[in-house]
């Protein structure tokens, strides 16, 4: 079982969505535990204060150290203390399926979810193991952050979808983006499904929906080819998509490839 633990100012936020989807579907089949704690219960004042004005002046406030050490230490004093402690902020690496699937296998994280201007300096250089971001763009606080990388996480633990091909077919799964997909009825608005997909062949369907893959990534997400694993076939397709269309490189600057990125 991977047991989650998410520190915040805001519980409430997670009570519902812990109860739907694949999150609930992983903690009925005890493979994920998903555990809350109100960052102001570790507070040491009246008002349950968390955050306080920044040193040196500047807009905005800053979470304050205290409460988020007292958790911690209720935790280890639990027998609870996470593997992983992370901080979910705009200045981390940006999150990927293969973090997703290393996460995945471990038995117990920490998401630490900033609010305010950002976290107290030494929470980080005391407690935290990794930063990530969700991408390059600012949410008022880490709580969507961690709903995103909790999802993420539960659909990968074993037993929790169908079949373990669903994970494995997803987007990024295998380094590409994932093709098509058509459902019944065979024609609608004018437009059909592809005969191949119709036509009973396992082989070509799945040389199809590979070719999909490739040819979906090379359009729309170019730098992902540079990591993606491939064969013979593979990089003989991409070349004749290469002659087909010229004008597009297949290249530019990888979107991933920033250290920075929202939370």
């Amino acid at each position: 079982m991977l047991e989650v633990t998410v520190l915040t100012a805001f519980p409430r936020l997670f009570v519902a969505t812990v109860d739907e989807g694949m999150i609930r579907v992983a903690r009925e089949k005890a493979r994920l535990a998903v555990h809350v704690v109100d960052l102001r219960d570790y507070s040491d004042d009246a008002h349950r204060t968390v955050d306080d004005y920044p040193y040196g002046g500047g807009a905005g406030m800053v979470l304050k150290p205290e409460p988020v050490y007292r958790a911690v230490e209720a935790l280890r004093a639990q027998g609870r203390a996470p593997e992983e402690f992370i901080h979910l902020t705009p200045q981390g690496r940006t999150y990927t399926q293969a973090d997703a699937q290393a996460l995945s296998e471990r038995g117990s994280i920490a998401l630490l979810c900033g609010r305010y201007k950002g976290v107290d300096e030494r929470i980080v250089e005391g407690l935290v193991t990794r930063e990530i971001s969700i991408g390059d763009y600012v949410l008022s606080g880490g709580e969507f952050a961690a709903l995103v990388i909790i999802d993420s996480l539960a659909r990968l633990l074993p037993g929790v979808l169908g079949t373990f091909d669903s994970a494995e077919s997803d987007s990024f799964a295998s380094g590409l983006l994932d093709g098509a997909y058509y459902t019944r009825p065979e024609e609608y608005a004018g437009r059909r499904v592809p005969a191949v997909l119709l036509s009973g062949h396992h082989e070509e369907i799945r040389r199809y929906r590979r070719r999909e893959a490739l040819e979906r990534t090379w359009r729309r997400r170019p730098d992902l080819l540079r990591g993606a694993s491939m064969d013979d076939e593979d990089r003989a397709y991409l070349a004749e998509l290469a002659r087909r269309e010229p004008g597009r490189s297949g290249g530019g600057k990888a979107a991933g490839d920033s250290d920075e990125g929202g939370s």
